[in-house]
């Protein structure tokens, strides 16, 4: 492992770290932010992703050192706290930073190839909550998550570190054409579940026309659900019975649900 100290706020070793704050910057840069040791430590040990580089303090070290000697070819730039912080341009906790390369953009079609369960989002927009839900897809079960052109960038800082770095393992790719696109997808084979508060939807509990098929879970907007385009194109529509207090529940918690419920608890018993 190629580890080398840096003292200065201003090194150009450190330039992939400036203003890890805008995520457009970024974007536009071609790489992607990794934050806390576990999500770091993800990155390196089980993300196909390219790493370009590791910086972290001599606090972090020892703890990530089984990690960085997995990958003698990244450099590790060991800081001051301070100089960390500096760069990035936030309080860095855990003292640790990964910069990876973002990925070209892959087919849909080629990342469910194989797949029994994925995960379809719409207008998904808070980052927590796309985190949250890579989360839950990788908890659960979930082969792939494939997002309509505006959901949130799975591959932002904060839907990254809400993941836990499951954003950096679990396959997702974009559905261009939408709402089209859900109908591609339910000429490859998959029954298409609409998840909705509705009272006219079915229990996901009962979705026993599903058992056996390749299921599509759509989750849509934090605030106002599906779309009617959405809706129209799912075969089924599954809804979570809460109490009269509550009429739905964050989408984090419904895909949490509908995924324990669809992959999780035949198994569990």
């Amino acid at each position: 492992m190629s580890t080398e100290a840096v003292a200065s706020l201003d090194d150009a070793r450190l330039d992939d770290y400036r203003n890890l704050t805008d995520a457009e910057l970024l974007h536009t840069r071609g790489v992607f932010a990794a934050e806390g040791r576990l999500v770091v430590r993800r990155l390196l040990t089980e993300s196909p992703l390219a790493t370009r580089s590791v910086m972290l303090t001599e606090t972090a070290r020892g703890s990530m050192a089984e990690a960085l000697s997995l990958r003698p070819e990244i450099p590790v730039y060991v800081v001051p706290q301070h100089v960390m912080d500096g760069v990035a341009g936030f309080n860095v906790h855990r003292g640790c930073l990964a910069i990876g390369e973002y990925p070209r953009p892959r087919a849909w079609i080629d990342v469910i190839a194989g797949t029994r369960t994925v995960v379809v989002l719409e207008r998904v927009a808070n980052p927590d909550n796309v985190g949250g839900i890579f989360r839950c897809a990788a908890a659960f079960g979930a082969d792939a998550v494939l997002l309509d052109p505006s959901t949130t960038d799975p591959l932002y800082r904060k839907a990254i570190r809400t993941s836990m770095g499951a954003a950096l393992v679990v396959p997702f790719a974009r559905l261009n054409g939408w709402p089209s696109a859900l109908n591609t997808l339910r000429e490859q084979g998959f029954a298409l579940v609409a998840l909705t508060p509705r009272h006219t939807a079915s229990l996901v509990a009962t979705m026993d026309e599903t058992s056996g098929r390749r299921v599509a879970l759509v989750l849509g907007n934090e605030g106002e659900g599906l779309t009617e385009g959405a809706m129209d194109a799912c075969e089924f529509q599954a809804r979570i019975p809460t109490t009269s207090r509550v009429d739905s529940l964050n989408v984090v918690s419904a895909a949490a649900i509908a995924l324990y419920e669809r992959n999780a608890r035949p198994r569990l018993g």
